[in-house]
């Protein structure tokens, strides 16, 4: 290894029931995606997404960054990559977990970085986060998805600008493009991941995955065959799924929480 943390800590893994933790973990090199790191990060997510037992996921990093994305040290051949690293495309390997994945950005989500946390179903930050995407400032065409994703969530124009520019994010700004779904004080971005991963535990799972699994077919398609998509799905779920018995069971549930919720406010 080209540090002294072992490839097992590289990736922190913290189960509370049917929620993962994982924490990228080489806060020195501010979590730079070394060819171990990666490796690393692939074993993991395949590993969760076989897991029956881990429902959603909280992506997070150590110290003062997410990720700041491929380590320029091994990529400008100062460093030798650790032998048992891998190329493996982390949009894929994380995109066949099928979990909803929450990414706690605590500071800099940088080019592959920045392309991980778009990976995630959604964002919250601390105001510690900081995007940016350098891949033309350092001469890599991005390939894990960023060039596509990001355009769908800030619009084209900005997306634009932040990619050719290679200028930094301020979490609040991110926050008003739409990038990231709130902004809160570092010492609560894991108690309120932690809390809404319990939000969504407490929903149907078979709902719940056909939910994310449309809206992310929808999504990557027109806005009419998105509509097919839901149309069909609601077909074939309220067919195998719905049955009276099920709905008059939640019905006390969605009011008390409802009526808990609006005390709150």
């Amino acid at each position: 290894m080209t540090d002294s943390t072992s490839q097992a800590d590289l990736v922190l893994v913290e189960r509370d029931g049917g929620l993962a933790v994982v924490t990228l973990n080489r806060p020195q090199a501010l979590n730079a995606l070394s060819a171990a790191l990666r490796s690393r990060i692939s074993e993991v997510f395949t590993s969760l997404g076989e897991d029956d037992s881990v429902e959603v996921i909280i992506l997070t990093g150590a110290g003062r960054a997410f990720t700041v994305g491929l380590d320029l040290k091994e990529l400008g051949g100062e460093t030798t990559p650790d032998v048992t690293g891998t190329s493996q495309n982390l949009g894929r390997v994380i995109g066949q977990v099928n979990k909803p994945i929450i990414g706690a950005v605590n500071g800099f989500a940088i080019t592959g970085g920045f392309e991980i946390a778009l990976m995630c179903d959604f964002l919250i930050a601390s105001p510690e986060a900081k995007f940016a995407d350098t891949h033309a400032r350092v001469g890599v065409v991005p390939g894990w998805g960023l060039s596509q994703r990001l355009p769908r969530l800030i619009g084209i124009n900005r997306a634009k600008e932040l990619s050719l520019t290679g200028n930094y994010l301020e979490a609040d700004q991110a926050c008003a493009w739409g990038l990231v779904n709130r902004v809160v004080a570092a010492d609560q971005l894991l108690p309120t991941c932690k809390q809404l991963a319990r939000d969504i535990l407490s929903t149907d799972p078979q709902t719940r995955k056909e939910i994310r699994r449309i809206m992310d077919e929808g999504w990557a398609d027109t806005l009419a065959t998105g509509l097919d998509i839901e149309d069909q799905a609601n077909r074939i779920h309220a067919k195998n799924e719905v049955r009276a018995e099920k709905v008059a069971a939640r019905r006390a549930g969605i009011q008390d929480r409802g009526r808990s919720q609006s005390t709150a406010r």
